[in-house]
């Protein structure tokens, strides 16, 4: 197997592990700070407890090399595995979704405020392109069911987070942050500790919260894992497969219509985003040089 080819199927796995988990802040039967309580303390564990059997304490030690950069990716991990759950109750999934399908947008503005690195015109126009998807979904959630515009201003200020986030692990990429994912969970668990009430999960939600973590730890996983062998712009098309699937899925089961404003602002940002990456792909391939002959 090619380092492509693992690159490919690991990132694809642990985007089909995200897939179902708006499905499951929906279906678990609990208050929404109790679930995320419980989501970030188990995912936390799983990863945390998974790293120290493996490798020891040392990817742990290895973060204080990355200094504020650590901090800065601790604190926007912890926000964004809290505020996913909070924004799937509180708005449409298919808004959640597709409106944090605009993280690539923020990191791109990140980066080049913070890493000096230039916004290129293809990057100029998804943004412009995006802008305009967020528009309509905006609009359209005073029309649709289930949305609001309170939920997706929580899901616009998860991405702009979490990108912030990304963008400090790229100024320090020589350091692994998988076990910065585990500290941050169990950061965010420590905090909502005093005010989750984690005693309110009902015992006949368990297995379903159980499982739950094991496809947001398997995920974590395979998201770290993946990248390393493919290009950004194959993980931004990977991870669009989200953005599609999620809403499709809670349509499927739950009969979540996500609204024709939905639809259509999310097909423009998830359209300008897979077009984005098909373009930065095809460009990368051109520059390869030909291998010599013998």
């Amino acid at each position: 197997m090619t380092d492509q080819t693992k690159g490919l199927l690991l990132t694809f796995f642990g985007v089909m592990c995200i897939v179902p988990e708006a499905l499951f802040v929906r279906v678990i039967d609990a208050p929404m700070l109790t679930l995320a309580f419980w989501k970030v303390t188990l995912v936390g564990l799983a990863i945390g407890t998974g790293l120290l059997l493996a490798q020891g304490t040392a990817p742990f030690r290895a973060l204080r090399r990355a200094g504020w950069a650590s901090a800065i990716y601790v604190g926007g991990v912890a926000c964004a595995g809290v505020g996913f759950v909070l924004a799937v109750r509180l708005t449409s999934v298919a808004n959640v979704v597709f409106i944090l399908a605009s993280l690539p947008v923020f990191a791109a503005i990140y980066s080049k405020v913070f890493l000096g690195e230039p916004i290129s015109r293809r990057m100029f126009f998804t943004i412009a392109a995006v802008l305009a998807g967020l528009a309509v979904i905006a609009f359209g959630s005073g029309e649709t069911e289930n949305a609001s515009r309170a939920g997706d201003l929580l899901a616009l200020s998860i991405s702009a987070i979490f990108a912030g986030a990304l963008t400090a692990a790229r100024h320090a990429r020589a350091v692994s942050m998988v076990p910065a994912v585990a500290l941050a969970y169990l950061l965010a668990g420590a905090v909502l500790l005093p005010v989750a009430q984690p005693l309110q999960m009902p015992a006949a939600e368990l297995p379903q919260m159980l499982l739950y973590a094991v496809f947001m730890a398997a995920s974590a996983g395979l998201i770290a894992l993946g990248p390393r062998y493919i290009s950004s712009a194959e993980v931004g098309l990977l991870v669009l497969l989200e953005s599609v699937l999620a809403p499709l899925l809670v349509w499927a089961v739950l009969g979540e219509d996500p609204g024709i404003y939905g639809l259509i602002g999310g097909g423009i940002v998830v359209g300008a985003l897979f077009l984005s990456n098909l373009i930065a792909l095809s460009r990368r391939r051109r520059v390869v040089p030909p291998l010599p002959h013998h």
